[in-house]
């Protein structure tokens, strides 16, 4: 058909007809003057429409099944934890990591001061209303641990045994103001006590006033009667500060402890003292001292063209 304006006023005639041939049948129903010829039109019409919805309706009835079925939930689910216990298993790893370094760390410690130790694990802190600095570890009379016993760690001395059950003890830390320990510095064998001072540096008193001491000097425990409550050669700490003397007959420093306190995880108790004392071998090896870089200076010298010369000068 060319599309003529004849063509087009038909069009458009028809189309006015349809619309209200539905508007008739609609408002008509069953009693419609149409409802025959609508009847022949599905009979006619029906077999397409179905074969039409056959290819169609799995793809919408597996969308739909997607979308409504009742496990999709509970698979989502499953996966979220499955990723839960994942990040879990690494961050477990990671920290299995740290504690086995941690360990082997206290291990050569304990190798090197000959000391025979039960690990164990801190699994509470002590009461912040107690004003004491405390742990639990998970182990107790069981395991061989008694009162008054050292506890270390891979960095030095944590503290002492207070209090032991079967399956647990409480250890007093170092930085307890309550706590108190003989020291011995490095080389010079100066004796003194170190006692806690909370999250500050240890104060110890040295018994000789007049004791050369300077920041860096290093201190270990001095040790006790058949190693209780202290074993001898711990690394204590390092000294911060040196106090003037003024003319007491004491010397005051203030030391920095090797332990962190405050992320205390794997210990060791010292449950068989050394056999003899192991002096300072149980301390890392000290920091080399930075060499003195040489210099050079030069001197304006008459020379023998009257130029300057250079001479070295350490």
């Amino acid at each position: 058909m060319r599309d003529t304006r004849e063509s087009r006023l038909l069009l458009v005639l028809l189309v006015a007809i349809a619309f209200a041939l539905i508007t008739v049948d609609i408002r008509g129903g069953e009693q419609s003057p149409l409802h025959s010829a609508r009847q022949a039109a599905a009979s006619a019409f029906g077999p397409v429409e179905n074969g039409v919805a056959s290819v169609v309706d799995p793809v919408g009835n597996a969308v739909a099944a997607i979308r409504d079925s009742p496990g999709r939930h509970s698979r989502v689910a499953q996966l979220e934890q499955e990723n839960a216990a994942l990040k879990a298993q690494l961050g477990s790893t990671d920290r299995n990591r740290n504690r086995a370094a941690e360990l082997d760390k206290m291990l050569k410690m304990a190798g090197a001061g000959q000391y025979t130790i039960k690990g164990a694990q801190v699994v509470a802190i002590g009461a912040a209303q107690g004003f004491s600095w405390t742990v639990t570890i998970d182990a107790g009379s069981q395991d061989g641990i008694a009162r008054d016993m050292t506890v270390i760690n891979g960095d030095g001395l944590v503290g002492r045994v207070t209090t032991v059950s079967p399956t647990t003890s409480t250890i007093l830390l170092a930085n307890d103001p309550d706590f108190t320990v003989g020291t011995r510095m490095e080389k010079t064998d100066e004796i003194g006590f170190a006692n806690g001072q909370g999250d500050r540096s240890l104060k110890v008193q040295l018994l000789n006033g007049r004791a050369d001491v300077k920041k860096g000097d290093r201190l270990v425990t001095f040790g006790s009667s058949n190693g209780k409550p202290f074993v001898p050669g711990v690394p204590v700490g390092r000294v911060v500060r040196v106090d003037p003397a003024n003319g007491a007959l004491t010397r005051t420093l203030q030391v920095r402890p090797y332990v962190g306190f405050s992320k205390l995880d794997v210990v060791g108790v010292v449950v068989v003292p050394p056999r003899h004392d192991p002096r300072d071998s149980v301390l890392p090896p000290a920091p080399a001292k930075p060499k003195p870089t040489p210099t050079v200076t030069v001197t304006a010298t008459p020379g023998a063209q009257g130029s300057p010369s250079a001479s070295p000068r350490n």
